[in-house]
């Protein structure tokens, strides 16, 4: 079919797409037509312009608020999305660094240990942490003996430590003091560096009680490892013969064992007294009583001590006695101690030099008696109406007379006067007389002899125990041979069996300390 006389004339309205980013989604625009006056090419291009313009801006402000990576960021916001370099972060820590440090030497502190140590990254945490360390008694002399508990958090270490100490029963007093000895322990984990070594010392026999006064005396045993000279130190003191059940005291007493190393310090000195003829295991019950006695310098204190006491008249042959009846005689600062008896004893009683080593060997203590109460003793022996000679044979026979309760001895004088009736050179052949107790030997044993009309010496009457003068009492004479001039100090004494060990334990022990 055909169709004529019929023409298609061009659109009023103009159809235009802008040319978008891919990502970017936008409707056709439909412009209407202008004024039908205007000719078709005028109208064509006069519509073009606007809407060209119109569509470019709509494109720019649809691309800036959907696609952002399409466009640089805008230079004035960069700081909000960047982040700074790590030589920029480096110089900001090392100003940080040097503001702490200048805070530090403003109150006395010198930081110059503290480089590579991580610090407060601001002068008020620091501040916290002095202040925080004045508060439990701290100078700032102690902190720059130790600086590096700068690097302690307060809430992080020393809160956590403070308060188990505490829990423990270690007291408010003490705190001070134990943290100048150790202030490493606020570096310490609780769980990790304290429990386990109280857990040990329980395990040693240390009473929870005894706990706290232990780490008062020696807080540094929180530092020591436990397999290390802790358990070897106790060890070998079972190995000598140191009860198993007196470890715990013993630790108790003198918790500084715990860092001695044995094959420096312990070994050398039980071998040393050994060497001089004291019995080991007298050496371990010396232990057991006073356990200080380890802690005595063996080169700059005891073996020059020794050698003093042999300058001083000491019989070789009686060194072991003299240091077992009193073994702080070893620890003592000795040499000006023994020439101010010396010379204080010669010049009241007229001892000679062998006197004074016979009476330091009968009472080693005598190097640590006050010079006023000598002389009150000798005065009151010179009231009794000894001569000064007779003094002197007393005080050299038995030394304890320079020593002993004044009262008691004049209850003694007096009945040794008014009921035994006896010469005064009976009392000067045995002096050891004023050393027994009037009620509970001298009367009952004097109205023992006087009713079997028996006559003996002092020594004869005095010098046994109980049992054996009970037996005594049944001879029909005195038996010569059984009067003891003076009582002697018996080594035996300290190396008598215990009734709660074994000797199987003593071999165990001896196998384990090797």
């Amino acid at each position: 079919m055909n169709i004529r006389g019929c023409t298609i004339t061009k659109p009023s309205c103009l159809l235009m797409h802008s040319e978008l980013p891919t990502r970017t989604l936008c409707k056709p625009q439909v412009v209407a037509a202008s004024i039908k006056q205007i000719p078709h090419v005028q109208r064509k291009r006069i519509c073009f312009i606007p809407r060209f313009q119109y569509s470019m801006a709509e494109r720019r402000s649809m691309s800036t608020s959907v696609d952002f990576s399409a466009t640089k960021p805008d230079n004035r916001t960069s700081s909000l999305y960047s982040r700074p370099s790590l030589a920029e972060m480096k110089k900001q820590k090392m100003e940080n660094r040097a503001q702490v440090y200048e805070f530090l030497r403003g109150i006395g502190i010198v930081p110059d240990e503290l480089d590579g140590l991580e610090l407060p990254v601001t002068i008020d945490v620091m501040r916290e942490r002095v202040d925080f360390l004045h508060k439990l008694g701290l100078t700032i002399e102690d902190i720059n003996n130790y600086p590096l508990v700068l690097g302690c958090s307060v809430k992080k270490n020393m809160i956590p430590v403070l308060d188990y100490l505490g829990k423990l029963g270690v007291r408010k007093s003490s705190l001070t003091d134990f943290l100048r000895r150790y202030p490493q322990v606020l570096h310490a984990s609780v769980v990790v560096d304290l429990q386990p070594v109280v857990k040990y010392l329980q395990g040693m026999d240390i009473r929870p009680t005894d706990i706290p006064r232990v780490l008062e005396r020696y807080p540094e045993v929180l530092g020591f490892k436990l397999e290390g000279t802790m358990s070897t130190s106790v060890a070998y003191l079972v190995g000598i013969g140191v009860g198993r059940r007196e470890i715990g005291g013993v630790l108790t007493r003198y918790p500084e064992i715990l860092g001695m190393r044995v094959g420096r310090f312990i070994k050398p000195f039980v071998e040393y007294l050994e060497g001089l003829g004291i019995p080991r295991l007298a050496i371990a019950r010396l232990i057991e009583k006073r356990p200080h006695i380890l802690g005595f310098g063996l080169d700059d204190r005891v073996k020059p001590n020794v050698k003093l006491l042999l300058e001083f008249e000491v019989r070789e042959g009686s060194l072991p006695s003299v240091i077992a009846q009193y073994p702080e005689i070893i620890g003592l600062d000795l040499k000006a101690k023994l020439s101010t008896q010396r010379d204080f004893l010669t010049s009241i009683v007229n001892l000679c030099p062998e006197d004074f080593g016979r009476l330091i060997e009968k009472m080693p203590q005598a190097v640590s008696l006050n010079t006023t109460a000598i002389l009150k003793h000798v005065d009151f022996l010179k009231g009794c109406g000894f001569t000064s000679e007779q003094i002197k044979k007393m005080v050299v026979g038995c030394p304890q007379l320079l020593a002993l309760n004044i009262n008691i001895m004049k209850l003694n004088f007096d009945f040794f006067q008014i009921n035994m009736g006896r010469p005064l050179d009976v009392l000067v052949s045995f002096p050891a007389f004023f050393t027994y107790g009037l009620e509970s030997t001298i009367k009952p044993r004097h109205e023992m002899i006087t009713k079997r009309g028996l006559k003996c010496s002092l020594a004869w009457l005095l010098s046994c125990s109980d049992e054996k003068f009970e037996e005594r009492m049944s001879y029909e004479s005195i038996d010569l041979e059984e009067m003891e001039t003076q009582p002697t100090f018996d080594m035996n004494s300290l190396m008598g069996a215990r009734s709660d060990e074994s000797a199987s334990e003593f071999e165990e022990s001896d196998e384990e300390g090797l």
